[in-house]
């Protein structure tokens, strides 16, 4: 395992442990720096973005994401996110996308619930995730 990886599987381990975003961001941004075609980086990186009040920065890194990794619901999500927070339009494309992603991989779809609880938890009065979360598993 290369050093990298080393560092994003300590950093996900940090992260359940409890670890704060804002403590978290700078290992990501590094990161996604030494590794900027990391999709599973970049998706996690955007949404401690997201955790940290920081949507223009997590749009921008959520749009890298899904073009690399497509398959991720994640990054459809935290897009999703983003596009609500800073005021874009179009975000029902990425919702469908997560939405197809979800139900054709059950993994993933429990692993996207388990962020919504994790995201509101972390960030409680965060209206948009409510708002995402509703729409993908409520709809």
């Amino acid at each position: 395992m290369n050093a990298v990886q080393e560092l994003f599987d300590q950093s996900i381990q940090r992260y359940e442990a409890g670890e704060a975003a804002d403590v978290l961001l700078p290992v990501f941004r590094e990161i996604a720096e030494k590794q900027p075609k990391n999709g599973p980086a970049l998706t996690c990186l955007a949404w401690l973005y997201l955790l940290n009040s920081e949507a223009p920065k997590a749009l921008k890194v959520a749009k890298q994401a899904t073009k690399l990794a497509p398959a991720d619901a994640q990054a459809y999500v935290n897009l999703s996110l983003a596009m609500l927070e800073t005021g874009q339009k179009g975000v029902r494309e990425p919702i469908e996308r997560a939405q197809q992603v979800c139900q054709l991989d059950p993994k993933q779809a429990e692993e996207v619930r388990k962020n919504f609880e994790e995201g509101l938890k972390r960030r409680p009065e965060w209206k948009e995730l409510t708002k995402v979360r509703n729409w993908l598993f409520e709809s």
